[in-house]
């Protein structure tokens, strides 16, 4: 019989080790004992898994205070068996189950040795809810990492979320929880109700783990099939450098609402979304994040369900489809990706298991003042692994073809918007967090050994070297970094009256002077479209006409200087409004002839940046970028001429910042013959006002200019780009 102390502790879920009392356990004496824990029973029996034969009634302890334990002895029987429970609730109702613990250890010793070593690379294949068969029996397997918690009971709509019916037993080496509940399937609730070391009770937490979860308010796991693997891309990553790589980000719950007002779904996101983005040229497609999150107004950028798909728009098969329908249509898929912070939220990762354990005890160097949110403990090998495996999980599970990873400056830095006396330097007195330093490395690491096909996009907005350089070199091992100076710089130089553009030149021609220490993507991302900053069409100069015209003007620039391009949706049709993440896009502009041009505009550039390899296969060389016309500030005249890599093709590109219209500008260019005029953002076809070169090839004269002994005689238009055309 067990100590009643035991049996107190297994009533009040408080006992640290419930396998060790529940299920069937030999004595000293050689008796077969069976013991279960079923509040609101009224008599439980065991019956034999194989025959159906009931083996024994057991005998319900009563103790003042507590209830629900039973126990006792097989008779005749020495040896362990299956066996069943038999239990008769207190309304007469009588229910036949498996007892969880009858069932061995999930955890293979390889999976306790890797995950206690943080070197487990896909540790969602062990860690959360698993739907298996063990003994021939249907269930789910639950596991979680709380090292630290004096018990961890899984509770759902399958055991009235009662803590005290389903306690785990604790894998100590790994500090893992797991348990095997049989008859548990697919679309079930759960969460896991987290005793502290100090006796404190939690609230309930979510899965870190959890596949799928319920749609905001609710923030329940739902249990869900782990995503077979996805057939990895054949392309390797290096190959992507000379390639075409045009980016649409986009805002899926705000792109176009579904026609009540909804978050639209998959189906309903493949079936719009993807044509749009198709016929508009682009090569990606970028998604602010998909994990779950439970605040709207976060955009998903303070998630608490990494590895789960926001229900908002569906289940998670129904992403993977609009993944696979992506790549059938020739688009390639980037999910913005969170590692740098993860919000408060109770039922989320902090204090996990009353202790800081996804994050630093040290609010000093744990809590991100300006976003209210917590930061991960980057040095904890677990917490790295966690997060390296997610990264895997997207890329593996849903063929997501890169990660965008948020706010890296914040990561790489300990005194990020803090402070003196508000951050602790690290181990050489320094500010760089270290930890995070080697937690990219590694993570840029396994997945260029991984998937060489999938990409990394850093944003990271200040001067830290190499970013997009290889670990064994020094650098973080992205293949891409943002260029946040770039978009700050030109924004600026564009929302400045013409005539003052002359005093501020270089804010064009000075991102050239580090365009070659990154392999570069030029944003106009959705920060640059909220919080007061006004659209991209509010910010330019002039009156009506002339902001059109600008922003023309802008995207011709953008599209020929040296990096990849990236345009946050709303941009290509010109919005006046700023983006309101509640809202659609303003789509009805479209109505209107210069919303149309600007969004026309943008597919003849992707249509031109695809097609000519000039403008796309030397990005990161400065073989592929001539300046003709750097410093022209009178006239706010800019000119080069990008090359391609063997100097077969090349575009001329000429821009007049000004709405003043130049006859006989003189251009020189490197080599004689003709130049055909690809694209003028002043064509009416775009809304301009048509003043251009006619349809006609320009061709060179052998008058010099620009340092050049040939040049070709050109006309203008205002505030506009002309992108002309050589090839041999």
């Amino acid at each position: 019989m067990l100590d009643q102390q035991e049996i107190i502790a297994l009533c009040r879920a408080e006992h640290g080790n419930p396998y060790a009392v529940l299920g069937m356990h030999t004595d000293a004496d050689g008796g077969l004992w069976v013991r279960s824990l079923q509040p609101g029973a009224s008599s439980v029996a065991v019956v034999d898994a194989k025959t159906a034969k009931q083996i024994a009634q057991l005998k319900h302890i009563e103790i003042e205070g507590v209830e629900g334990f039973f126990e006792g002895v097989m008779p005749r029987r020495r040896n362990q068996f299956p066996y069943r429970l038999r239990i008769v609730w207190a309304d007469g109702a009588v229910q036949d189950t498996d007892d969880p613990y009858r069932f061995p250890t999930v955890l293979g010793e390889m999976d306790v040795w890797l995950l206690a070593e943080g070197s487990h690379l896909r540790p969602f294949e062990r860690l959360g809810a698993h739907l298996c068969e063990i003994d021939g029996v249907p269930g789910t397997v639950f596991a979680v990492w709380a090292p630290d918690a004096q018990r961890v009971s899984v509770v759902g709509d399958f055991n009235t979320w009662d803590g005290r019916r389903h306690p785990m037993r604790l894998r100590r080496e790994c500090g893992v929880w797991e348990i095997f509940l049989p008859g548990v399937g697919a679309g079930a609730h759960y969460k896991f109700e987290i005793r502290s070391r100090d006796g404190y009770l939690l609230p309930l937490k979510s899965d870190p783990y959890g596949f799928r979860a319920e749609m905001r308010p609710s923030t329940a796991s739902i249990v869900c099939a782990l995503p077979p693997p996805v057939e990895p891309s054949t392309i390797p990553a290096g190959d992507q450098l000379d390639a075409p790589l045009s980016v649409y980000e986009v805002h899926l719950a705000s792109w176009r609402r579904a026609d009540d007002g909804g978050f639209p779904d998959w189906q309903r996101l493949s079936e719009t979304l993807i044509p749009y983005v198709v016929d508009l040229g682009f090569t990606h497609i970028e998604l602010l994040p998909i994990s779950e999150h439970p605040f709207d107004g976060s955009w998903g950028y303070q998630p608490l369900g990494l590895y789960s798909p926001t229900a908002r728009h569906g289940d998670p098969a129904g992403f993977r489809e609009f993944v696979a329908s992506c790549h059938a249509a020739g688009l390639r898929v980037i999910a913005d990706w969170v590692p740098a912070h993860f919000p408060t939220d109770e039922h989320g990762l902090g204090r996990f298991d009353g202790t800081a354990l996804y994050e630093h005890a040290d609010p000093r160097e744990g809590m991100h003042q300006d976003w209210g949110t917590l930061i991960y403990n980057f040095g904890r090998r677990e917490v790295s692994n966690y997060l390296i495996g997610n990264a895997l999980f997207w890329i593996e599970r849903y063929g997501i073809d890169g990660l965008r990873v948020d706010a890296v400056a914040s990561m790489l830095y300990r005194d990020y918007s803090r402070e003196d006396g508000q951050w602790l330097p690290n181990i050489h007195g320094g500010r760089e967090n270290l930890e995070a330093v080697a937690f990219l490395r590694r993570m840029n690491e396994v997945l260029g050994q991984q998937h060489p096909g999938a990409s990394t996009y850093a944003e990271e907005s200040t001067a830290w070297p190499m970013v997009s350089r290889p670990p064994e070199m020094g650098g973080l091992g992205f293949h891409y970094k943002w260029n946040m100076g770039w978009m700050h710089d030109v924004l600026d130089y564009m929302t400045r009256d013409p005539v003052h553009r002359k005093y501020h030149h270089n804010q064009l021609s000075f991102g050239m002077m580090y365009a070659y220490t990154e392999n570069f993507i030029l944003p106009l991302s959705h920060d640059e479209v909220v919080h007061g900053k006004g659209s991209l069409i509010s910010k330019m100069a002039g009156d009506y006409w002339q902001k059109f015209a600008n922003l023309r003007a802008l995207y011709g620039y953008m599209w020929a200087h040296p990096g990849k391009k990236l345009l946050f949706m709303g941009g290509e049709i010109g919005q006046w409004n700023e983006w309101n993440h509640d809202a659609s896009l303003d789509w009805g502009l479209l109505d209107f002839p210069l919303h149309a041009g600007v969004r026309d505009l943008i597919r003849d550039l992707n249509g031109v940046y695809r097609s000519n390899p000039a403008l796309h296969q030397i990005d990161f060389d400065p073989a592929g970028f001539e300046w003709i016309a750097a410093d022209d500030a009178e006239c706010s005249v800019v000119a080069f001429v990008r090359w391609s890599r063997d100097r077969s093709r090349a575009v001329l590109y000429v821009g007049n910042f000004t709405p003043v219209v130049r006859h006989g500008y003189r251009i020189g260019v490197p080599l004689p013959g003709e130049y055909r005029e690809r694209i003028n953002t002043d064509s009416e076809y775009y809304g301009g006002s048509n003043v251009g070169n006619g349809p006609g090839p320009v061709y060179a004269e052998q008058v010099p200019a620009h340092g050049r002994e040939w040049s070709v005689n050109l006309t203008l238009p205002p505030l506009a780009a002309l992108y002309f055309e050589w090839a041999t």
